[in-house]
């Protein structure tokens, strides 16, 4: 299992509130209707705020 740091979790957790309250916006300004974007866009606020967040895997070596 990743681990990721608890300010992260905190901010993950932060984001899926919102998503829940239907509060939460994409980056185009619509509002998200899937889990896993919401799930995506917690992570990625908490890379920007440098919180220690597993790297991302990538999906297709040649």
């Amino acid at each position: 299992m990743t681990k990721y740091s608890k300010k992260a979790q905190n901010k993950i957790a932060k984001v899926m509130h919102e998503f829940k309250e239907g509060d939460l916006k994409s980056s185009s300004g619509q509002k998200v209707t899937n889990r896993k974007q919401a799930v995506a866009i917690g992570i990625s606020e908490a890379r920007q705020e440098g919180d220690k967040v597993p790297k991302k895997k990538e999906t297709y070596k040649k």
